[in-house]
């Protein structure tokens, strides 16, 4: 409920999943589906996005006596989170899956799943010989579970594991990993990277070992304090510290101002910590090159810092060559980070983000990486405090951001996402997100030129379950402010996205506009729904934008709420192949549907009639006077009990007004709160007026009390004098639960 309000700077990852937990949520006649069609092209057999060492391979494409998952699309199955959104199961004793390698390599990393609370190995074979080294594996660091974020289910369902084979695998050489006597009873595969890992470097001239300052390379020991020192000395005397081959316990930050870590290479110096850098300022020139970080992260704690870096590297630092993982997040960046760079690493299954620039960024680039199984946005840039500026997200891989967006860019200014490659985003994400969803204030809006080129965007999108239908691929979501800054969209590729292509939304359901949209290029294969989804005024142009074997047509245009204009889509020459339009405001397109029973118009626009009996509030416009976070206004006419609007705290009073969209006669409304018990009994003090015409108002009910209690439902009734209104205005001013007007339903009837 509140949880996600922080004033600490530990807010560290409450932003982007709630992305779309809240706000634009209201109910249609028709929901929509969430099982598309999957088509499994791999992020790898595209161009962009990063160069890597190793070689992917698809379980369900290899060899196998097991059983393949999926595909599927809904959230919080396994198969949801798999890349392609399929994997193979392996239960009992000779069940396995065989990879033929098309290179050389001789370790391997493999993205696993096992039942809860499970934990063990899985053997493996190596051109019909098995091994002696095993890969472990454990549930222990999947399943998180998120309560406080709205939509949210269990996810993050994959760990990855990783073996040095211990030998060279020529290509044509077959990989097996099989359920063997001792091992794990049942393991979920999904993904196999082979790679050939070059021998442990040696410690380099000019440096300081940790070793030799007391630091123990088997693991047992605490070497914090030797870290510490050795950081100490090589400041001393101009040097930089090396980290050897070995596993380091490092219990507690580390103070790496000014000073370069390197280590043997990410698959041989490894660094346990949860916590290992975190400094609110720092002169800069840090350095961190070639080792591993694996945390102990098995829960997201939105209060606590279990990062890799926390804060401030200072300007002109770099990161390259890193292996992240098991982390809350892998960089959680504010203060002076000006000109840093971070290249060539990989972040892996952190709880929440992959990497955020926390406000105050400038000219931060982030490129060749790749980044697997966030639990949040993987890159973001969130421009708190001050706005991110001159930042560019270039030429990474995303895979399996399994609660948010592969990229988000909310507010700031002139920033850059190009020729990233991303892939299979879950619940409430989309590929990548043009936002001024705010979160937390003071915020800066987006402004300057936004420039976004060059990216493949395979199977993003998702179905929000808050809102009850899809994000797009793309999304541009005036959540918070208006949008009306330069933003330009070119060379983008959509390949089998789920629902729709490019979204333009105000995802917080007040209909702000979004405007200097150009999208310029782009070529969209075995789109689920529509191309274009518009659902509040405004306008883009498009050029040069070809679709084929799109599922349902061209063209969803909807303004919410309904009494807004339509999006106006700007067609200029070379656009092909989606013409149409979506002619029933009352439902979504469903993946590969066809076009539905008209045609429309060439914009659009919503045609939701009013209710003419039952609950007359159900999914009209509402509006609030003030709402915290995602609980917005729209939350109380949405039909679902679970949703809220929780008002600006400690603001009273706090009015909420719902358009019935014509003259109704009212004599009896229901409030409600959500009927789980965490929800304890609480008394709201409020009053009802009712207008015909938004401008004078006349009091329909004086304000009292009205208990909810969740032994009885968390319900109240609240009797009228029949009368004729078109506007209902309640106005809370007090909440003996909560220091601010709460309501998930507001429900208007006749009688």
């Amino acid at each position: 409920m509140d949880i996600r309000r922080r004033s600490s700077v530990w807010i560290a990852t409450a932003t982007t999943a709630a992305l779309a937990a809240g706000g634009l949520a209201f109910s249609l006649t028709t929901a929509a589906s969430a099982a598309p069609t999957a088509q499994a092209v791999s992020p790898f057999a595209v161009s962009g996005g990063a160069s890597v060492p190793f070689t992917e391979y698809e379980a369900e494409a290899a060899a196998t006596n097991g059983s393949q998952l999926g595909p599927d699309y809904t959230q919080s199955t396994v198969a949801s989170e798999a890349s392609g959104r399929r994997a193979v199961t392996l239960s009992g004793q000779g069940k396995y899956v065989e990879f033929t390698l098309t290179k050389a390599a001789n370790a391997v990393d493999v993205a696993v799943n096992l039942p809860r609370g499970a934990s063990g190995t899985v053997s493996v074979y190596v051109n019909g010989s098995k091994i002696s080294g095993k890969l472990a594996v454990t549930s222990q660091y999947s399943y998180v579970d998120t309560g406080w974020i709205a939509g949210a289910k269990t996810h993050h369902y994959f760990d990855d594991s990783r073996l040095l084979l211990g030998q060279n695998v020529a290509a044509g050489g077959k990989v097996k990993l099989q359920l063997d006597a001792g091992d794990t009873g049942s393991a979920t595969v999904d993904v196999a990277d082979f790679e050939q890992v070059a021998g442990a470097a040696t410690q380099p001239a000019n440096s300081v070992s940790v070793v030799a300052d007391g630091a123990d390379a088997g693991g047992s020991g605490d070497s914090t304090q030797a870290f510490r020192q050795a950081i100490s000395d090589a400041k001393s005397q101009g040097k930089e510290v090396w980290i050897p081959q070995g596993n380091f316990k490092v219990t507690s930050q580390i103070p790496a101002d000014g000073v370069t870590l390197r280590g043997a290479g990410n698959w041989y110096s490894v660094v346990h910590s949860s916590h290992f850098i975190d400094q609110g300022s720092a002169s800069g020139n840090t350095k961190l090159y070639d080792f591993a970080v694996f945390g102990d992260v098995s829960v997201r704690n939105d209060n606590s810092p279990d990062n890799f870096v926390t804060g401030s590297l200072g300007p002109n630092s770099v990161v390259s060559g890193m292996w992240v993982q098991r982390e809350k997040v892998g960089l959680w960046l504010t203060g002076n980070n000006d000109n840093l760079v971070v290249q060539n690493s990989r972040i892996v299954g952190t709880t929440a983000d992959g990497l955020n620039l926390d406000g105050s960024a400038h000219n931060v680039t982030v490129k060749n990486n790749f980044l697997r199984n966030q639990g949040d946005d993987s890159l973001a840039m969130w421009s708190l405090g001050s706005p991110d500026t001159g930042n560019s997200f270039t030429g990474n891989t995303i895979v399996q951001p399994n609660l948010a967006n592969g990229i988000a860019i909310y507010g700031g200014s002139n920033n850059t996402a190009s020729n990233n490659v991303i892939a299979d985003t879950n619940a409430l994400g989309s590929g990548i997100a043009i936002s001024n969803q705010a979160f937390l204030q003071p915020f800066n809006p987006l402004s300057g030129t936004v420039t976004v080129s060059g990216n493949t965007l395979i199977r993003t999108g998702a179905l929000n379950p808050n809102w009850g239908h899809p994000m797009g691929a793309l999304r541009v979501d005036s959540y918070d402010y208006a949008i009306s800054n330069d933003i330009r969209i070119s060379s983008t590729t959509f390949i089998d996205s789920p629902y729709s292509d490019f979204e333009f939304v105000s995802g917080g359901g007040h209909g702000y506009q979004v405007s200097g949209v150009t999208v310029s290029g782009a070529t969209a294969s075995g789109t689920g729904t529509v191309v274009v989804q518009a659902e509040t005024p405004g306008s883009a142009s498009f050029s040069n934008v070809t679709a084929t074997s799109t599922g349902a047509t061209g063209v969803y245009n909807c303004s919410y709420p309904a009494n807004l204009p339509a999006f106006t889509v700007n067609k200029g020459s070379g656009n092909s192949g989606w013409d149409g339009t979506w002619g029933d405001c009352n439902s979504w397109p469903q993946p590969g549907s066809g076009p539905g029973t008209s045609t429309g118009g060439t914009t659009g626009g919503s045609t939701t009639p009013p209710p003419t009996n039952g609950n007359l509030a159900l999914g009209r416009p509402a509006s609030d006077t003030g709402h915290a976070d995602v609980y917005t206004a729209g939350n109380t006419v949405d039909g679902n009990a679970n949703t809220y609007w929780e008002s600006t705290n400690n603001a009273f009073p706090q009015s909420l007004t719902v358009d019935l969209g014509a003259a109704k006669t009212i004599g009896r409304l229901v409030i409600k709160l959500p009927p789980a018990t965490a929800w304890a009994t609480r008394t709201e003090t409020l009053s009802v007026q009712g207008s015909t015409d938004n401008s004078t108002w006349t009091t329909l009910k004086a304000s009292a009390g009205y208990t909810l209690n969740p032994a009885t439902g968390n319900t109240a009734t609240i009797t009228l004098t029949p009368t004729s209104t078109r506007y209902l205005r309640l106005t809370v001013t007090g909440n003996t639960g909560w220091p601010a007007a709460q309501l998930s339903e507001l429900e208007a009837y006749t009688s």
